[in-house]
This record gives structure tokens, C-alpha cells and sequence, in this order.
């Protein structure tokens, strides 16, 4: 069986490298790149071509909530999860989803929990 293709959109490296180690050791999903901002994550969707995006909100140069707005205008079918500490961010998280992000993992996580919200999709 292929593995799904997770692209991970977030600025903390230190996040980005747990959410790597749950996603490779589930055996179902692969992490296929790292983005540090919104920008890097809209050229990184285009080149790559993920089947699931993990995109946290808070980011220089280009939030998530943009982020999330400018891939569901390249792909309506575009499968994005927030990962974001909701502490905050309530509003940030609705709006999220009003765009098209399918859900939100609340930090800290646990891992049973990314990876059946990732399974959902």
C-alpha cells in the first residue's frame, strides 16, 4: 500500500520534527517536505503534490489563514489540518475552516490523535 503524502506548513522546527516522527512511524502517512511559512508551502503543495497538508496559523511572512485561502483557490479537493495551540486563536480556527481547512489538532497533541484525524480524510 502507498503512502499518503503529508506536507508540514510551520515555522516552529521543533514542532515540525515531532509531527515528522508521529507521521513517518504511523507506516500509513510519509512526510514529504517541510515548509517554514505560507509562501514556502504554496510552492512546496505545487511541486509536491500532497494528499494531506498539516498547517499551523501563526507564521511570519504569510499566516496559515492565508495560506489555507490560497490552496483551496489551487485546489478545492485540498485536504488541510490546522495544528495550532487554541489558546488565542478561537477566531483564527473558525475562519480556518470557513476556508476549507478539515480540522484542527490542538497543541500540545498526542499522537493517537493526529493520526486518526489524518486517517479521517
Amino acid at each position: 500500500m502507498e503512502k499518503k503524502k503529508v506536507l508540514l506548513v510551520d515555522d516552529s522546527v521543533t514542532i515540525a520534527k515531532q509531527l515528522q516522527k508521529i507521521i513517518d512511524d504511523s507506516g500509513i502517512f510519509e512526510v514529504v517536505g517541510h515548509a517554514k511559512n505560507g509562501i514556502e508551502g504554496i510552492k512546496f503543495y505545487t511541486s509536491l503534490k500532497p494528499d494531506i497538508v498539516c498547517m499551523d496559523l501563526i507564521m511570519p511572512e504569510m499566516d496559515g489563514l492565508q495560506t489555507v485561502r490560497t490552496l483551496m483557490s489551487i485546489n478545492k479537493e485540498a485536504k488541510i489540518v490546522v495544528i495550532s495551540s487554541v489558546g488565542g486563536v478561537g477566531d483564527k480556527v473558525m475562519e480556518a475552516i470557513k476556508f476549507g481547512a478539515k480540522n484542527v489538532i490542538s497543541k500540545p497533541f498526542e499522537s493517537e490523535t493526529i493520526i486518526s484525524i489524518l486517517k479521517s480524510l
